[in-house]
């Protein structure tokens, strides 16, 4: 029997289909991401211009780019984001040695174990911000209190990611370097701490997400750290103005701060963990 056009249909229909999604998947995959950034910021402009939006209420692309690119010109929004950068910087830093103070002596002692469990059990549910009226009372509206909320949300993700890899290193790895007379401290450096690098990074990951939505949200509340105004500040003091450009202009920085540190851990990812084998590739 013959078989008609209108029977083919469908079948040219899925392969069209199939055909345009390996087409899509060949590309690269930061010109996916570009495509699909576009079509958002189309969608954008044409919502503000066919709903007819206040300006007072939503800003357009176009002026949101504008307020941008003025905003680090004349330094406003890079002033603003090197507070805020430095802060973080530095909370992190003590979250860091932190975390491996906590992780260490949950390594080698019992009492270290149950300590860390009971702190993150404790503590890591609870949001950092919730401390800040505290840490302001302790150590005064500046720097300090932001930097004193920043490590706390930093150290108890890092420490239950690093903990975790410490105790799924494989069994050999931990003989053999013991067989070669590593104990203490050389014994975390020389084998743990290698052994334990894919959940590192991704303790880490985590404990940048949670310490860059508690300051800026902690600065968008309390507003100026040690005199300066940071990001959160920027953002704040641009709505009491009803300056809406400016507001997206913030809003858009911490986005592009965001992808920034989200490509730097991927390239740090491929370097170490991928590149030896201990992640596959996505």
């Amino acid at each position: 029997m013959a078989v008609t056009s209108q029977e083919l249909r469908p079948g040219a229909d899925l392969g069209g289909t199939l055909t345009a999604r390996q087409s899509w998947s060949r590309l690269p995959a930061w010109l996916r991401r570009v495509i699909i950034l576009a079509v958002a910021v189309a969608v954008w402009e044409l919502y503000v211009k066919a709903a007819h939006v206040s300006h007072l209420v939503f800003a357009s692309p176009y002026a949101v780019a504008r307020s941008f690119v003025s905003g680090w010109l004349d330094g406003q929004i890079a002033g603003a984001t090197g507070v805020t950068l430095e802060a973080l910087a530095i909370g992190m830093a003590i979250g860091i040695g932190s975390a491996i103070v906590f992780t260490v002596l949950a390594t080698w002692t019992t009492v270290g174990q149950d300590a860390l469990m009971m702190f993150t059990s404790m503590l890591n549910p609870l949001p950092s911000i919730a401390i800040l009226p505290l840490a302001i009372i302790w150590f005064g509206l500046n720097e300090k209190a932001l930097v004193f909320v920043v490590a706390n949300a930093v150290v108890w993700p890092i420490a239950i990611n690093v903990t975790t890899g410490f105790r799924t290193v494989n069994t050999t790895l931990l003989m053999v370097g013991k067989n070669l007379g590593l104990r203490g401290w050389r014994l975390v450096r020389d084998v743990l701490l290698p052994a334990a690098l894919p959940y590192i990074i991704s303790g880490v990951k985590v404990a940048w997400a949670f310490a860059w939505r508690t300051i800026i949200a902690s600065e968008l509340v309390f507003g100026t750290a040690g005199g300066s105004g940071g990001l959160g500040y920027f953002i704040n003091k641009s709505q009491y103005f009803l300056n809406i450009p400016d507001v997206f202009a913030g809003l858009v920085t911490i986005a592009v701060i965001g992808i920034i540190v989200e490509v730097g851990f991927n390239m740090l990812e491929r370097r170490t963990v991928i590149r030896w084998g201990m992640q596959a590739t996505s």
